[in-house]
Protein backbone atom coordinates (compact mmCIF):
# COMPACT_ATOMS: atom_id res chain seq x y z
CA UNK A 1 0.00 0.00 0.00
CA UNK A 2 1.18 3.28 -0.68
CA UNK A 3 1.05 6.32 1.59
CA UNK A 4 0.52 9.82 -0.53
CA UNK A 5 0.39 13.29 1.33
CA UNK A 6 -1.39 15.48 -0.77
CA UNK A 7 -0.91 18.94 0.38
CA UNK A 8 -3.34 21.71 0.43
CA UNK A 9 -2.13 23.75 -2.10
CA UNK A 10 -2.60 21.37 -4.63
CA UNK A 11 -5.66 20.46 -3.83
CA UNK A 12 -9.11 21.92 -5.94
CA UNK A 13 -10.59 24.08 -2.62
CA UNK A 14 -14.29 25.94 -3.34
CA UNK A 15 -16.27 27.90 -1.21
CA UNK A 16 -19.62 27.47 -1.57
CA UNK A 17 -21.76 30.55 -2.03
CA UNK A 18 -25.34 31.44 -0.81
CA UNK A 19 -28.16 29.56 -2.35
CA UNK A 20 -30.34 32.21 -4.05
CA UNK A 21 -33.71 32.24 -2.47
CA UNK A 22 -36.50 30.90 -5.40
CA UNK A 23 -39.88 31.91 -5.22
CA UNK A 24 -43.24 31.09 -6.65
CA UNK A 25 -43.32 34.99 -7.99
CA UNK A 26 -40.80 35.01 -10.05
CA UNK A 27 -39.45 31.33 -10.50
CA UNK A 28 -42.37 28.68 -10.38
CA UNK A 29 -45.56 30.28 -11.56
CA UNK A 30 -43.55 31.14 -14.91
CA UNK A 31 -42.75 27.93 -15.47
CA UNK A 32 -46.71 26.43 -13.85
CA UNK A 33 -47.84 29.20 -17.01
CA UNK A 34 -45.51 27.20 -19.45
CA UNK A 35 -46.44 24.08 -18.60
CA UNK A 36 -49.24 23.34 -16.48
CA UNK A 37 -52.09 25.64 -16.21
CA UNK A 38 -54.06 24.20 -19.30
CA UNK A 39 -55.29 21.32 -17.19
CA UNK A 40 -54.48 22.99 -13.66
CA UNK A 41 -55.66 26.42 -14.02
CA UNK A 42 -58.66 28.74 -13.47
CA UNK A 43 -60.42 27.39 -16.01
CA UNK A 44 -59.90 23.78 -15.71
CA UNK A 45 -59.18 21.65 -12.59
CA UNK A 46 -58.16 18.33 -12.97
CA UNK A 47 -58.07 15.99 -9.88
CA UNK A 48 -58.99 19.65 -8.21
CA UNK A 49 -55.57 21.11 -8.65
CA UNK A 50 -55.11 24.86 -9.90
CA UNK A 51 -51.90 26.06 -9.99
CA UNK A 52 -52.62 29.92 -11.11
CA UNK A 53 -51.90 30.79 -7.98
CA UNK A 54 -50.01 30.78 -4.66
CA UNK A 55 -52.86 29.74 -2.36
CA UNK A 56 -54.54 28.04 -4.61
CA UNK A 57 -51.34 25.42 -4.94
CA UNK A 58 -50.88 25.38 -0.98
CA UNK A 59 -54.69 24.52 -1.18
CA UNK A 60 -54.09 20.84 -3.23
CA UNK A 61 -56.51 19.41 -5.04
CA UNK A 62 -58.28 15.50 -4.94
CA UNK A 63 -55.53 13.84 -4.02
CA UNK A 64 -54.32 15.84 -1.08
CA UNK A 65 -51.70 18.67 -0.84
CA UNK A 66 -49.68 19.49 -4.21
CA UNK A 67 -46.57 20.47 -2.10
CA UNK A 68 -45.21 19.61 1.66
CA UNK A 69 -42.37 22.45 2.27
CA UNK A 70 -38.69 20.97 2.84
CA UNK A 71 -40.14 17.65 1.48
CA UNK A 72 -39.86 17.62 -2.78
CA UNK A 73 -40.09 13.83 -3.08
CA UNK A 74 -43.52 13.71 -0.82
CA UNK A 75 -44.39 16.61 -2.67
CA UNK A 76 -47.26 15.36 -5.64
CA UNK A 77 -46.59 17.72 -8.09
CA UNK A 78 -42.80 16.75 -7.77
CA UNK A 79 -43.42 13.27 -8.22
CA UNK A 80 -45.81 13.87 -11.22
CA UNK A 81 -42.68 15.84 -12.99
CA UNK A 82 -39.96 13.12 -12.62
CA UNK A 83 -41.79 10.03 -12.68
CA UNK A 84 -40.26 7.46 -15.45
CA UNK A 85 -42.68 6.63 -16.49
CA UNK A 86 -44.37 8.13 -19.70
CA UNK A 87 -47.76 7.13 -18.64
CA UNK A 88 -47.74 9.41 -15.08
CA UNK A 89 -45.24 11.73 -15.75
CA UNK A 90 -46.96 15.78 -15.96
CA UNK A 91 -47.46 16.93 -18.16
CA UNK A 92 -49.01 14.49 -20.40
CA UNK A 93 -48.07 13.45 -23.86
CA UNK A 94 -45.55 15.75 -23.65
CA UNK A 95 -41.53 16.22 -23.43
CA UNK A 96 -40.21 16.16 -19.47
CA UNK A 97 -40.25 19.58 -18.02
CA UNK A 98 -36.63 21.00 -18.64
CA UNK A 99 -33.99 19.63 -16.06
CA UNK A 100 -33.42 23.38 -15.11
CA UNK A 101 -37.09 24.23 -14.68
CA UNK A 102 -37.47 20.82 -12.83
CA UNK A 103 -34.54 21.79 -10.49
CA UNK A 104 -36.12 25.17 -9.16
CA UNK A 105 -39.11 23.40 -8.15
CA UNK A 106 -37.66 21.10 -6.55
CA UNK A 107 -35.32 23.79 -4.83
CA UNK A 108 -38.76 25.92 -3.85
CA UNK A 109 -40.14 22.95 -2.31
CA UNK A 110 -37.26 22.22 -0.35
CA UNK A 111 -36.57 26.04 0.87
CA UNK A 112 -40.01 26.08 2.23
CA UNK A 113 -42.71 27.12 -0.68
CA UNK A 114 -41.86 30.99 -0.32
CA UNK A 115 -44.42 33.02 -2.03
CA UNK A 116 -42.05 35.93 -2.68
CA UNK A 117 -38.79 37.21 -1.98
CA UNK A 118 -40.07 39.03 1.36
CA UNK A 119 -42.32 35.97 2.35
CA UNK A 120 -41.09 33.56 5.10
CA UNK A 121 -40.23 29.73 4.39
CA UNK A 122 -42.87 27.26 4.98
CA UNK A 123 -40.93 24.69 6.25
CA UNK A 124 -40.14 26.50 9.62
CA UNK A 125 -36.50 27.18 11.52
CA UNK A 126 -34.59 24.09 12.84
CA UNK A 127 -31.78 24.30 15.77
CA UNK A 128 -29.37 21.98 13.44
CA UNK A 129 -26.04 24.37 15.44
CA UNK A 130 -23.45 21.76 16.60
CA UNK A 131 -23.54 21.14 20.28
CA UNK A 132 -19.87 20.06 21.39
CA UNK A 133 -19.39 17.27 23.66
CA UNK A 134 -17.14 16.28 26.80
CA UNK A 135 -14.14 14.01 25.82
CA UNK A 136 -14.94 10.92 27.67
CA UNK A 137 -11.21 9.70 28.43
CA UNK A 138 -9.73 8.44 31.33
CA UNK A 139 -5.92 7.96 31.00
CA UNK A 140 -3.85 8.53 28.45
CA UNK A 141 -5.23 7.82 24.78
CA UNK A 142 -4.38 4.07 23.96
CA UNK A 143 -2.20 3.34 20.77
CA UNK A 144 -0.45 0.24 19.44
CA UNK A 145 1.95 -0.81 22.22
CA UNK A 146 4.37 -3.57 21.75
CA UNK A 147 2.04 -6.02 19.26
CA UNK A 148 2.68 -9.18 18.73
CA UNK A 149 4.61 -9.42 15.18
CA UNK A 150 2.62 -10.66 12.07
CA UNK A 151 3.52 -11.08 8.84
CA UNK A 152 0.58 -10.42 6.39
CA UNK A 153 -0.47 -13.00 3.78
CA UNK A 154 1.24 -11.95 0.15
CA UNK A 155 -1.16 -10.04 -2.37
CA UNK A 156 -0.29 -9.55 -5.96
CA UNK A 157 -1.67 -6.33 -6.11
CA UNK A 158 -2.58 -3.73 -2.98
CA UNK A 159 -6.89 -4.18 -2.56
CA UNK A 160 -9.38 -1.39 -2.12
CA UNK A 161 -9.45 0.13 1.10
CA UNK A 162 -13.04 -0.90 1.89
CA UNK A 163 -12.97 -0.11 5.49
CA UNK A 164 -10.98 2.55 7.38
CA UNK A 165 -11.18 4.32 10.52
CA UNK A 166 -9.83 7.04 12.80
CA UNK A 167 -9.62 6.40 16.34
CA UNK A 168 -11.64 9.49 18.38
CA UNK A 169 -9.46 9.90 20.87
CA UNK A 170 -6.02 9.33 19.12
CA UNK A 171 -4.02 10.48 16.05
CA UNK A 172 -4.36 6.52 14.78
CA UNK A 173 -6.50 5.39 11.53
CA UNK A 174 -7.10 1.56 11.07
CA UNK A 175 -7.46 0.26 7.07
CA UNK A 176 -8.64 -3.08 6.10
CA UNK A 177 -6.03 -4.99 4.19
CA UNK A 178 -7.07 -8.80 3.42
CA UNK A 179 -6.92 -10.90 6.10
CA UNK A 180 -5.75 -7.99 8.65
CA UNK A 181 -6.38 -4.85 9.87
CA UNK A 182 -3.26 -2.42 9.82
CA UNK A 183 -2.83 1.05 11.84
CA UNK A 184 -1.12 3.96 10.76
CA UNK A 185 0.19 7.41 12.83
CA UNK A 186 -1.63 10.38 11.65
CA UNK A 187 1.41 12.74 12.79
CA UNK A 188 3.78 10.55 10.17
CA UNK A 189 1.70 8.67 7.91
CA UNK A 190 4.12 5.49 8.82
CA UNK A 191 2.77 1.96 9.94
CA UNK A 192 2.41 1.68 13.48
CA UNK A 193 1.70 -2.56 13.46
CA UNK A 194 -1.45 -4.89 11.82
CA UNK A 195 -3.55 -7.15 13.42
CA UNK A 196 -4.24 -10.67 11.72
CA UNK A 197 -8.28 -11.48 11.06
CA UNK A 198 -8.40 -14.59 9.65
CA UNK A 199 -11.66 -14.44 9.23
CA UNK A 200 -11.37 -13.10 6.05
CA UNK A 201 -11.91 -9.54 4.03
CA UNK A 202 -12.62 -6.55 6.80
CA UNK A 203 -15.93 -5.02 5.06
CA UNK A 204 -16.33 -2.71 8.67
CA UNK A 205 -13.71 -0.97 11.28
CA UNK A 206 -15.08 1.02 14.14
CA UNK A 207 -13.03 2.30 17.29
CA UNK A 208 -14.91 2.38 20.37
CA UNK A 209 -16.05 6.07 22.15
CA UNK A 210 -12.56 5.67 24.35
CA UNK A 211 -10.85 4.66 21.67
CA UNK A 212 -9.64 1.12 23.59
CA UNK A 213 -11.43 -1.57 21.63
CA UNK A 214 -11.84 -1.42 17.60
CA UNK A 215 -14.49 -3.79 16.01
CA UNK A 216 -13.80 -5.30 13.16
CA UNK A 217 -16.10 -6.74 10.79
CA UNK A 218 -16.33 -9.00 8.03
CA UNK A 219 -15.61 -12.65 6.63
CA UNK A 220 -15.82 -14.51 3.35
CA UNK A 221 -18.61 -14.15 0.55
CA UNK A 222 -21.29 -16.93 0.88
CA UNK A 223 -18.91 -18.55 3.14
CA UNK A 224 -18.89 -17.26 6.48
CA UNK A 225 -19.35 -14.39 8.73
CA UNK A 226 -18.79 -12.59 11.73
CA UNK A 227 -17.57 -9.65 14.11
CA UNK A 228 -14.51 -9.77 16.49
CA UNK A 229 -13.27 -7.51 19.03
CA UNK A 230 -9.88 -6.30 19.67
CA UNK A 231 -7.76 -4.57 22.03
CA UNK A 232 -6.28 -1.02 21.07
CA UNK A 233 -2.77 -0.91 23.19
CA UNK A 234 -2.51 -4.59 23.04
CA UNK A 235 -3.17 -6.20 20.02
CA UNK A 236 -5.23 -9.10 21.65
CA UNK A 237 -8.07 -10.45 20.34
CA UNK A 238 -11.28 -10.20 22.95
CA UNK A 239 -14.07 -12.02 21.50
CA UNK A 240 -16.43 -12.70 18.41
CA UNK A 241 -19.48 -12.71 17.81
CA UNK A 242 -21.89 -14.28 14.81
CA UNK A 243 -21.79 -16.75 12.82
CA UNK A 244 -23.09 -15.89 9.58
CA UNK A 245 -23.10 -17.82 6.03
CA UNK A 246 -22.17 -14.55 4.29
CA UNK A 247 -19.85 -12.24 5.26
CA UNK A 248 -20.76 -9.55 7.74
CA UNK A 249 -21.51 -5.83 5.51
CA UNK A 250 -22.37 -4.10 7.93
CA UNK A 251 -21.78 -3.21 12.17
CA UNK A 252 -21.42 -1.19 14.85
CA UNK A 253 -20.47 -1.41 18.46
CA UNK A 254 -22.75 0.10 21.32
CA UNK A 255 -21.11 3.17 23.18
CA UNK A 256 -21.47 1.04 26.24
CA UNK A 257 -19.76 -1.93 24.37
CA UNK A 258 -22.34 -4.36 25.64
CA UNK A 259 -24.34 -4.52 22.03
CA UNK A 260 -23.27 -5.33 18.33
CA UNK A 261 -25.72 -5.15 15.84
CA UNK A 262 -24.57 -6.97 12.51
CA UNK A 263 -26.41 -7.27 8.85
CA UNK A 264 -25.55 -8.28 5.31
CA UNK A 265 -27.53 -10.17 2.60
CA UNK A 266 -29.85 -12.49 4.67
CA UNK A 267 -31.64 -8.44 5.28
CA UNK A 268 -31.73 -8.73 8.99
CA UNK A 269 -30.55 -6.96 11.60
CA UNK A 270 -29.20 -8.83 14.37
CA UNK A 271 -28.45 -7.95 17.89
CA UNK A 272 -25.61 -9.69 20.01
CA UNK A 273 -24.39 -9.48 23.63
CA UNK A 274 -20.62 -9.11 23.82
CA UNK A 275 -20.23 -10.55 27.17
CA UNK A 276 -21.69 -14.23 26.17
CA UNK A 277 -22.21 -13.49 22.35
CA UNK A 278 -25.82 -14.50 22.72
CA UNK A 279 -28.26 -12.94 20.08
CA UNK A 280 -30.64 -10.36 21.87
CA UNK A 281 -33.23 -9.70 19.01
CA UNK A 282 -33.83 -9.33 15.45
CA UNK A 283 -34.82 -6.63 12.85
CA UNK A 284 -36.75 -7.78 10.11
CA UNK A 285 -38.34 -4.82 9.12
CA UNK A 286 -35.70 -4.08 5.89
CA UNK A 287 -36.49 -5.85 2.45
CA UNK A 288 -32.90 -5.80 1.32
CA UNK A 289 -28.87 -5.83 1.81
CA UNK A 290 -28.29 -4.10 5.05
CA UNK A 291 -25.24 -1.73 3.78
CA UNK A 292 -25.06 0.34 7.26
CA UNK A 293 -25.79 0.08 10.92
CA UNK A 294 -24.88 2.70 13.55
CA UNK A 295 -25.40 3.31 17.35
CA UNK A 296 -26.24 6.82 17.86
CA UNK A 297 -23.36 8.66 20.41
CA UNK A 298 -25.73 7.89 23.60
CA UNK A 299 -26.60 4.75 22.59
CA UNK A 300 -30.21 4.80 22.90
CA UNK A 301 -30.86 4.71 18.74
CA UNK A 302 -29.34 1.99 16.47
CA UNK A 303 -29.90 3.41 12.70
CA UNK A 304 -30.03 0.66 10.20
CA UNK A 305 -29.92 0.92 6.28
CA UNK A 306 -30.12 -1.31 3.55
CA UNK A 307 -29.66 -1.43 -0.60
CA UNK A 308 -33.16 -0.27 -1.48
CA UNK A 309 -32.70 3.05 -0.20
CA UNK A 310 -34.38 2.22 3.21
CA UNK A 311 -33.77 3.66 6.67
CA UNK A 312 -35.32 2.70 9.89
CA UNK A 313 -34.20 4.39 13.46
CA UNK A 314 -34.72 1.84 16.27
CA UNK A 315 -35.07 1.59 19.97
CA UNK A 316 -31.74 0.53 21.30
CA UNK A 317 -32.71 -1.83 24.17
CA UNK A 318 -35.70 -3.61 22.90
CA UNK A 319 -35.43 -3.38 19.43
CA UNK A 320 -38.97 -1.60 18.72
CA UNK A 321 -39.19 0.40 15.83
CA UNK A 322 -39.19 4.63 16.35
CA UNK A 323 -38.99 6.12 12.83
CA UNK A 324 -38.15 5.13 9.10
CA UNK A 325 -36.43 7.53 7.20
CA UNK A 326 -37.78 7.91 3.29
CA UNK A 327 -35.64 9.93 0.99
CA UNK A 328 -33.09 7.82 -0.54
CA UNK A 329 -34.05 6.37 -4.00
CA UNK A 330 -31.28 4.06 -4.10
CA UNK A 331 -28.78 1.94 -1.74
CA UNK A 332 -27.57 3.96 0.82
CA UNK A 333 -23.67 2.99 1.71
CA UNK A 334 -22.84 5.03 4.37
CA UNK A 335 -24.25 6.02 7.72
CA UNK A 336 -22.69 8.51 10.46
CA UNK A 337 -23.68 9.89 13.82
CA UNK A 338 -22.80 13.66 14.44
CA UNK A 339 -21.14 13.39 18.26
CA UNK A 340 -23.86 15.31 19.89
CA UNK A 341 -26.74 12.85 18.68
CA UNK A 342 -28.93 15.42 17.29
CA UNK A 343 -28.03 14.56 13.56
CA UNK A 344 -27.87 11.44 11.27
CA UNK A 345 -26.19 11.68 8.27
CA UNK A 346 -26.82 9.21 5.03
CA UNK A 347 -25.15 9.05 1.71
CA UNK A 348 -26.82 7.03 -1.22
CA UNK A 349 -26.35 5.78 -4.63
CA UNK A 350 -28.96 8.26 -5.96
CA UNK A 351 -26.81 10.52 -4.80
CA UNK A 352 -27.86 12.43 -2.26
CA UNK A 353 -26.54 13.30 1.01
CA UNK A 354 -28.63 14.11 3.71
CA UNK A 355 -28.78 15.52 7.69
CA UNK A 356 -31.86 13.85 9.33
CA UNK A 357 -33.15 15.84 12.62
CA UNK A 358 -32.61 12.60 14.45
CA UNK A 359 -35.70 13.83 17.30
CA UNK A 360 -38.35 13.41 14.31
CA UNK A 361 -36.77 12.11 10.71
CA UNK A 362 -37.23 15.16 8.86
CA UNK A 363 -34.17 15.89 6.55
CA UNK A 364 -32.87 18.99 7.79
CA UNK A 365 -30.05 19.44 5.05
CA UNK A 366 -30.54 17.57 1.81
CA UNK A 367 -28.00 17.85 -1.35
CA UNK A 368 -29.51 16.48 -4.08
CA UNK A 369 -27.08 16.18 -5.97
CA UNK A 370 -23.51 16.07 -3.46
CA UNK A 371 -20.83 14.67 -5.88
CA UNK A 372 -22.04 15.23 -9.53
CA UNK A 373 -19.75 13.70 -11.98
CA UNK A 374 -17.87 15.01 -14.82
CA UNK A 375 -19.77 13.82 -18.44
CA UNK A 376 -16.50 12.64 -20.23
CA UNK A 377 -16.67 13.45 -23.47
CA UNK A 378 -18.14 11.28 -26.13
CA UNK A 379 -20.41 9.53 -23.14
CA UNK A 380 -24.34 9.49 -23.55
CA UNK A 381 -27.02 8.17 -21.11
CA UNK A 382 -26.96 7.81 -17.25
CA UNK A 383 -23.85 8.50 -15.32
CA UNK A 384 -23.25 6.45 -12.21
CA UNK A 385 -23.92 9.42 -9.56
CA UNK A 386 -23.14 8.77 -5.92
CA UNK A 387 -21.74 9.42 -2.50
CA UNK A 388 -19.54 6.27 -1.16
CA UNK A 389 -18.34 7.55 2.57
CA UNK A 390 -19.57 9.82 5.53
CA UNK A 391 -17.32 10.50 8.18
CA UNK A 392 -18.11 13.61 10.64
CA UNK A 393 -15.34 15.21 12.80
CA UNK A 394 -15.02 16.46 16.44
CA UNK A 395 -16.71 19.91 15.42
CA UNK A 396 -19.66 18.73 13.66
CA UNK A 397 -17.55 18.65 9.78
CA UNK A 398 -18.71 16.34 7.31
CA UNK A 399 -16.42 14.85 5.01
CA UNK A 400 -17.67 12.70 2.38
CA UNK A 401 -16.20 10.69 -0.97
CA UNK A 402 -18.30 10.18 -3.76
CA UNK A 403 -18.35 8.85 -7.83
CA UNK A 404 -16.97 12.20 -9.25
CA UNK A 405 -13.99 10.82 -7.51
CA UNK A 406 -13.93 14.17 -5.11
CA UNK A 407 -13.57 14.11 -1.24
CA UNK A 408 -15.38 16.59 0.00
CA UNK A 409 -16.08 18.50 3.62
CA UNK A 410 -19.21 20.01 4.67
CA UNK A 411 -19.49 22.22 7.86
CA UNK A 412 -21.95 21.82 10.88
CA UNK A 413 -24.61 24.14 8.59
CA UNK A 414 -24.35 21.55 5.08
CA UNK A 415 -21.73 24.40 3.64
CA UNK A 416 -19.35 22.62 1.46
CA UNK A 417 -16.08 24.36 1.97
CA UNK A 418 -13.35 22.68 0.44
CA UNK A 419 -13.23 20.07 -2.45
CA UNK A 420 -9.95 17.98 -2.78
CA UNK A 421 -9.67 15.71 -6.12
CA UNK A 422 -8.56 11.77 -5.20
CA UNK A 423 -6.59 11.93 -8.69
CA UNK A 424 -7.31 8.56 -10.91
CA UNK A 425 -8.66 6.33 -8.30
CA UNK A 426 -12.23 6.00 -6.48
CA UNK A 427 -12.20 7.22 -2.98
CA UNK A 428 -14.07 4.69 -1.05
CA UNK A 429 -14.04 5.93 2.43
CA UNK A 430 -13.14 8.90 4.57
CA UNK A 431 -11.68 9.66 7.66
CA UNK A 432 -11.05 12.94 9.74
CA UNK A 433 -8.34 12.86 12.89
CA UNK A 434 -8.87 13.28 15.99
CA UNK A 435 -8.52 16.52 16.94
CA UNK A 436 -9.87 17.83 13.14
CA UNK A 437 -6.80 18.13 11.90
CA UNK A 438 -6.12 16.01 8.96
CA UNK A 439 -8.23 14.36 6.35
CA UNK A 440 -8.06 11.19 5.01
CA UNK A 441 -9.11 9.16 2.08
CA UNK A 442 -8.39 5.45 0.89
CA UNK A 443 -8.51 4.57 -2.36
CA UNK A 444 -9.99 1.62 -4.73
CA UNK A 445 -6.13 1.26 -5.86
CA UNK A 446 -5.39 0.73 -2.35
CA UNK A 447 -3.51 4.18 -1.43
CA UNK A 448 -4.45 6.47 1.31
CA UNK A 449 -4.68 10.27 0.88
CA UNK A 450 -3.92 13.22 3.13
CA UNK A 451 -4.85 16.24 3.56
CA UNK A 452 -4.01 19.00 6.19
CA UNK A 453 -6.70 21.18 7.63
CA UNK A 454 -5.07 24.78 9.14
Amino acid sequence: MKFIFASLFFAACAVSAAEPVVTYDEHIKPIFREHCLKCHGDDTQKAGFNFSTYEAVLKGGNGGPAVVAGRASTSLVFQAITSEDDAVRMPPNKPPIPAAQTELIRAWIQSGLRENAGGKSLAGERDIGFKPTAAKLDGPPPVPENWPAYTAPPTRRSLPIVAMASSPVAPVLAVAGYAQVRFVDLNTQQPLGALPFPEGQPNVIRFSQDGRVLMVAGGKPVQSGSVVLYDVKSGKRLTAVGDETDAVLAADLSPDQKLIALGGSGKIVKVYGTEDGKLRYKLTKHTEWITSVAFSPDGKVLASADRAGGIHLWDSASGGILLTLAEHKAAVRALAWRADNRMLASGGEDGQLIWWDAKDGWPAILKNNAHPPARPAGVFGKIPNGVLSLAFGPSGELLSTGRDYQVRLWNAEGRAVKSFASAASLPLQSAIRNDGKTLVAGDAAGELRYWPVP
